[in-house]
């Protein structure tokens, strides 16, 4: 008994040990940012190990001046899901501080006006691991506009909620990249393993700024799953309320490019996929003859609450984890993918050009319609080749 007891607390003491960023800022008394006017960059995933929202960490300072508030897709609260986001005010450490919207149909830079009398950017959100997912192109975004002014960029680091060893899906080509969508803003694969700190130190190597500085973590490993950390997880947006929302997210999530429902405003997004036209019971039969590992499927009709499908009946299919060690869900969307194209050659069809941004390339297209089989997506999904290049960006 004694050992168990002691095991358990080994583990305790273990995921207790991980700060993020913002913790670190404060147990070094926020001299990082002594004396500078600030604007911070966050939502409502902007917490210390406490519970405080960094808002109110960075006004109760007195080594530092919170001027602005930044917000990204989804708003200061994570609740706006569609249409543009309003400017506002929020009132912490009894300051009223503006808040204004970096979205607007997408993410969008500080403009000139709004950074000007700061002396720093502050960015503190928490990432979902997906390149497509936009809360990082907003920080590549904001890390421009912070050069071109002159104001340096802080990054209070978070883990990667996916991990940082595992990497999977094809780099943006170079004609895709050169669109600069939020979808493929970065040189990274689809499941990148890297850390918002280490994305920056990335996209640093092509614009250059001298002014940027990452508050690293401590405790944080790159094969740490998040509920090793410690920390409470905050839903970074709607339909990512959960950890396995996230994981799933990186591969059904492609899907939303396509006419197949992925079970947005239900219980339990991007686990259950389905339409009105599909023959859920095909589906069924098929993955469980050449299905992946490590995920098992059940029928479920569903109606959706969020469009394709908005209030109508679907057929669909609903994915539960049964190995966290051998799911990958890149690999479930190819399954699904493929067998979706063999099923129901008239009714699946993606959106071409915003497939070819989230997936990265216009090789997916021309492997998807020549009737290309699993092994060769696979060999366009390795991004095993990615872990050199990224190595001189890491920092754990």
């Amino acid at each position: 008994m004694l050992a168990v007891c002691l095991g358990v607390a080994a583990a305790l003491s273990a995921s207790a040990a991980v700060q993020t960023g913002i913790d670190i800022l404060e147990t070094t008394d926020f001299k990082a940012l002594a004396g500078k006017r600030v604007g911070l960059i966050t939502n409502q995933t902007g917490r210390d190990r406490a519970g405080r929202s960094t808002i109110e960490v960075l006004a109760s300072s007195n080594r530092l001046e919170l001027k602005t508030v930044f917000v990204p897709e989804h708003g200061l609260k994570g609740l706006t899901e569609f249409g543009p986001i309003s400017s506002s005010a929020v009132a912490a450490a009894g300051k009223t501080l503006p808040v204004l919207s970096l979205y607007r149909n997408g993410p969008v830079a500080p403009r000139v006006e709004q950074l000007r009398g700061l002396d720093a950017l502050v960015f503190d959100v928490q990432d979902v691991g997906a390149r497509f997912y936009t809360y990082l192109t907003t920080m590549g975004l904001a890390l421009e506009a912070a050069q071109k002014v002159g104001a340096e960029f802080y990054v209070l680091d978070r883990p990667n909620p996916l991990g940082g060893g595992t990497m999977g899906g094809p780099l943006p080509s170079p004609s895709v990249l050169a669109e600069r969508r939020p979808t493929a803003f970065y040189a990274v694969p689809i499941r990148h393993g890297m850390t918002a700190g280490e994305i920056a130190r990335l996209y640093n190597r092509t614009i250059r700024h001298p002014g940027l500085h990452v508050v690293k973590m401590k405790g944080w490993a790159r094969q740490m799953s998040y509920g090793a950390t410690g920390l409470s997880w905050t839903p970074p947006s709607p339909n990512i309320p959960d950890f396995h929302a996230a994981l799933f997210y990186v591969g059904i999530g492609l899907f939303e490019s396509s006419n197949l429902a992925v079970g947005r405003g239900g219980p339990k997004p991007f686990r259950w996929v389905g339409a009105p036209w599909l023959d859920a019971r095909r589906l069924l039969r098929a993955l469980s003859q050449r299905g992946p590992r490590g995920v098992a499927f059940v029928l479920q009709d569903a109606v959706p609450a969020e469009n394709p499908y908005k209030g109508r009946l679907c057929r669909g299919l609903a994915m539960r984890i049964t190995s966290r060690k051998e799911f990958d869900p890149l690999k479930t969307f190819l399954a699904l993918a493929l067998a979706l194209r063999d099923i129901h050659p008239k009714d699946f069809a993606f959106r071409w050009d915003e497939t070819r941004r989230m997936v990265g390339t216009s090789r997916f297209r021309k492997l998807y319609e020549r009737g290309a089989g699993f092994r060769e997506f696979q060999r366009l999904f390795d991004a095993r080749s990615f872990a050199e290049a990224r190595k001189a960006f890491l920092l754990y």
